[in-house]
């Protein structure tokens, strides 16, 4: 089976490495989908769950992380995911999540909002 190479990388560490079969990301021009051959393609992410469908070694599986702004890059059997902020859904506090988007909700501050329902609905996407 044809895979890709994936790095996803926030602007403070390496989040997830390793290869895919398949990558789903929100870019200002809409959900995008990036398997093995695609043609090159650069984007900027918008904030939205990023869904990552894993082979390799290890076997296949889904990874799903809440990505808040960047960019995507894809050439040559390689994407990048380089972004502001990341975070995979099984390191992510449904408890204090929920308490930012009430928060959030109460200040009338939609981008706050749209942050942590993100992170909600990765860890959602992510069981």
């Amino acid at each position: 089976m044809a895979e890709l190479h994936v790095e996803l990388v926030a602007a403070d560490r390496k989040v997830w490495s390793g290869e895919a079969s398949l990558v789903v990301a929100r870019t200002t021009s809409g959900d995008i989908g990036i398997m093995p051959g695609h043609q090159p393609v650069l984007s900027v992410l918008q904030t939205g769950p990023v869904t990552i469908r894993t082979t390799g070694e290890s076997g296949t599986g889904t990874i799903v992380a809440a990505v808040h702004g960047g960019f995507l890059s894809y050439t040559d059997g390689k994407l990048s995911l380089l972004a502001e902020i990341a975070e995979l859904a099984d390191e992510i506090d449904v408890e204090r999540a929920e308490r930012a988007l009430e928060q959030a909700k109460a200040d009338a501050d939609a981008a706050a909002e749209r942050r942590a329902d993100v992170r909600l609905r990765a860890v959602a996407a992510g069981r």
